[in-house]
């Protein structure tokens, strides 16, 4: 657990129920000297229930001890045996509608000035499917008349640190301050 739940709350338990200092509950709940006893005096919080964070296995018993003894020390969570969520992974990236016209164009760009990218890295990329890449690498895409090669980043269809690492990833060379400003001239 790397966050206390309910801070306040756990304040007001604390308060009532131990012999900590002002410092040390405001350093354990990240709150301010001065809210903490606030919250004391009752001006802050008269309604809130306190939480009992020994009960709800945040802190032990012998931790709040050992701080009531040593009023130097701090508190410290309990480690959880509970398994942590595991991290969404990035999933494809939303374009708006009005920019889901640009994604040839930037794909057109990429395949023009990049070919060391993969259709893979092009598609993770500008966010598009293996399918329309090898319409326009090909040029039997359905309005192949009217792709104009942009570059990516300036249409917003992706980042120019993301375009770089994918070009290094490829093994090419990024885009460096020349090449991006006649990136930017080529845009209309």
């Amino acid at each position: 657990m790397t966050q206390l739940l309910m801070p306040k709350a756990t304040a007001v338990w604390l308060i009532d129920n131990t012999g900590l200092t002002f410092d040390q509950i405001a350093t354990f709940c990240e709150l301010h000297v001065l809210e903490v006893q606030a919250i004391a005096d009752g001006e802050v919080g008269a309604g809130i229930q306190g939480y009992d964070p020994v009960l709800n296995r945040q802190l032990t018993a012998e931790e709040i001890k050992r701080c009531e003894e040593d009023s130097s020390a701090n508190l410290v969570l309990a480690q959880s045996n509970l398994p942590q969520p595991t991290m969404r992974t990035k999933g494809p990236r939303y374009v708006p509608v009005a920019r889901r016209g640009d994604k040839p164009d930037g794909i057109a760009w990429l395949v023009k000035h990049h070919p060391e990218l993969s259709d893979a890295q092009i598609g993770k990329l500008i966010g598009t499917t293996k399918e329309t890449i090898k319409k326009i690498r090909e040029r039997t895409h359905w309005n192949i008349q009217n792709i104009q090669a942009k570059h990516p980043a300036m249409l917003g269809l992706c980042s120019q640190g993301d375009l770089n690492a994918a070009i290094e990833k490829a093994g090419g060379q990024p885009a460096n301050a020349e090449t991006q400003v006649q990136a930017i001239s080529e845009v209309p």
